[in-house]
Order: C-alpha cells, then structure tokens, then sequence
C-alpha cells in the first residue's frame, strides 16, 4: 500500500496538519541532533507505556515480572548510561509466554495487541540508535515537551474510562508521530527519508489498534472521548511552544 493511503484515515483522525513552522525548524541541521534524541525516547516511552498498560490491566505478577525484564536492558542504556546498544538486538523478546490473569476482563486481545506494539517500538529505538551512530550523534539527557502530559492530565481518574482515556491518547500520539515522520521525509537525507517512510506502516497499525481496544473495553461510544482528545492535542500541536521537540507545538524563539 502507498504510503499516501497509509496517511489518509491518519490525516482525517487529527484535527489539525502540523504546522509549516514546526517542519522548517525540525529540518535544520542544527536540529537533528535534538529530533533523533527525542525520536528514540519516544520509541521508549511508547514501549513502557504498552507495557504499563499490560502490567496494570492484564496479568499477574509472574508475567508482569516477565515484561520488565525485557525493558531492562533499554531502560538501563537511557537512565543509566550502562550497556552497548549493539547487545540490543538480540535482547528484543519476550523470554516467557504471557498470559491474562484470571481475574483480568480485557485479556489476550489487549495484551496481543500491546506486546506486538512494544517489540515493534523497542526495534524502531534500536533502528534510531543505528542512526544517531551513523551520524555522529551522541545520546544527552534531555527534558519532555509538554505533548504527552498535556494530553494525559485529562484522562479520567475512575475503571474503565481510565483505560479508555489512555488508550485513546496512545492513538494520537502514534497518528501525530506518523503525519510528522511523512512531513519530515521529502526534506531530509535519503537515509533518514527511507526510515522514516518505513515507519509509518507501524505507526498507522498502532494507532488503530489503540482505538479498537479503546472501543472494545469501553461500555458505551467513545466518538465523544476521541473528539475530546482530539480538540486538545489540536490545541498542543497549533498553539506556540518554545521547547522544540519532535511532538512540539508552533515554535517561538525562546526570550
């Protein structure tokens, strides 16, 4: 499938494009270094938070235990700086079969869905330290933009609906990721172009799948949820933001 048909159920999803202002800074050259950096977080935290939802929703201890010792050697490479990102690779599976716990009324489906995202995230992380590398760029610490904790401080505080709320946000943070990796595509390096277009095949998969769940845990439509996240990830996106970052609002020279 073109990826120009991967992106029209994404384009009508969000509410706004990404605006000109946003592209023409993240193809600077003196901003790669920042795009890549917070692109490879973002795989991490795209993973641990499929993961948070299985841990929380879905299994017992035994397998919780499980998923975290698969992120531990991810995780320990970013907050500790321990490790050689080249032992990655073979370190991105899941050592024991998970299962639902019995108590757990979103089972298998939830935690098929997620474990898929999570090994398809943890590959992409990998795929952009192989670039950093290439380019000479080395990992810094860096802080969050506001974009995903804008869009979480309005997930409701009570079952199901906080699942739901947090499944929804989880689909526009990978519809946003997907427009803007098809932004940035025609304006970069062929190297970078080529990855970036091979990830949206994923990042349009991932945000339906995060959709469907959110659909099938739900007991009633979740179109009124959707189109309320969907209003404040609008407002994140098109609104000024100084903190540039890869899921950053309409940049302002900082004072």
């Amino acid at each position: 499938m073109p990826h120009s048909q991967l992106l029209e159920p994404i384009n009508e999803f969000l509410l706004c494009n990404t605006p000109d202002e946003w592209v023409e800074q993240a193809i600077k050259k003196e901003n790669l270094s920042i795009i890549l950096i917070d692109h490879l977080i973002c795989e991490l935290k795209a993973a641990q938070s499929a993961m948070f939802l299985i841990r929380k929703y879905a299994v017992d201890k035994e397998g919780s235990d499980a998923l975290l010792e698969w992120l531990k050697p991810f995780e320990t490479l970013i907050y500790k700086r321990e490790g050689n990102w080249r032992d990655l690779a073979a370190k991105n599976k899941l050592t024991k079969s998970i299962i639902p716990k019995s108590s757990s009324p979103y089972g298998q489906g939830l935690i098929d869905k997620m474990v898929l995202l999570i090994k398809e995230e943890l590959h992409h992380f990998y795929q952009v330290l192989e670039i950093m590398d290439e380019y000479g760029i080395e990992y810094r610490s860096i802080t969050p933009c506001r974009y995903a904790k804008g869009m979480l401080r309005h997930v409701k505080t009570f079952e199901p609906d906080a699942l739901v709320d947090k499944l929804i946000v989880g689909a526009y943070i990978e519809a946003r990721s997907c427009e803007r990796f098809a932004k940035l595509a025609p304006h970069v390096d062929k190297r970078l172009g080529d990855f970036y277009i091979s990830l949206l095949r994923s990042e349009a998969r991932h945000y339906q799948d995060y959709l469907t769940l959110a659909q099938e845990i739900a007991d009633f439509d979740i179109t009124e949820r959707v189109n309320f996240f969907g209003d404040k990830e609008k407002e994140l996106i098109s609104t000024p933001d100084t903190d540039f970052k890869f899921h950053s609002g309409v940049p302002i020279a900082q004072s």
